[in-house]
Formats: structure tokens, C-alpha cells, sequence
């Protein structure tokens, strides 16, 4: 079942709930993790995927597990994937095919 909330992106998780409370900066993360950071950036700020090696830094850096962070990502991915698949005789992708799948 496909649910009408769009999950949350791993970046808003790790800004809100690790970063913000630690008050951790992205350069002091991005030195911890051993990553540019410009990497960091990109996912904190939603403009990038938490990839699978990222996954393991961040389960390293907080002890958490790579399967958090790489669920958080594929659900965001699966949620967002219908809404840009372009459809057969489409010019652009139809924003509109989700909810039409959700209806039927």
C-alpha cells in the first residue's frame, strides 16, 4: 500500500534528530566521517541520496545500523519514483499518475 505521506529524505532525519541536538556542525560531521563537506551538505540538505558506503559512516558515527539509513533513503526513493516515471505518448512525466494508482 503506497501512503499518502511522503516519507521523510535521511537528510532532514539527520539534521533534525542527530545534528540540531548534538549541535553538530557539517564541517565537524564531514571530518568525522571522513567525507567532503560538500557531501554532507548535499544530504542534509535534500539534493543527494545517502548512498550505501555513507549509510556505514553514519551508522558508524552514530551508532545506529546501515539499514536505517538505507531504508529511510529507498522509502523516499519508492515514494517519489511513480511521480516521475513518464508514461507512454507523455512528453513530461504526469505529477497526477500517483494519486491515479491510489483512486483505482
Amino acid at each position: 500500500m503506497i501512503s499518502l505521506r511522503k516519507p521523510a529524505h535521511p537528510g532532514r532525519i539527520l539534521r533534525k534528530h542527530y545534528l540540531e541536538p548534538l549541535n553538530l556542525s557539517i564541517t565537524k560531521l564531514s571530518e568525522t566521517l571522513g567525507v567532503s563537506r560538500k557531501a554532507v551538505s548535499a544530504i542534509v540538505n535534500e539534493h543527494k541520496a545517502v548512498t550505501p558506503d555513507m549509510a556505514l559512516r553514519l551508522s558508524q558515527a552514530f551508532d545506529t545500523t546501515p539499514d536505517l539509513w538505507a531504508n529511510l533513503q529507498k522509502n523516499h526513493d519508492l515514494w517519489c519514483a511513480p511521480c516521475t516515471i513518464q508514461r507512454p505518448g507523455r512528453k513530461y512525466p504526469e505529477s497526477t499518475w500517483l494519486w491515479n494508482r491510489l483512486e483505482s
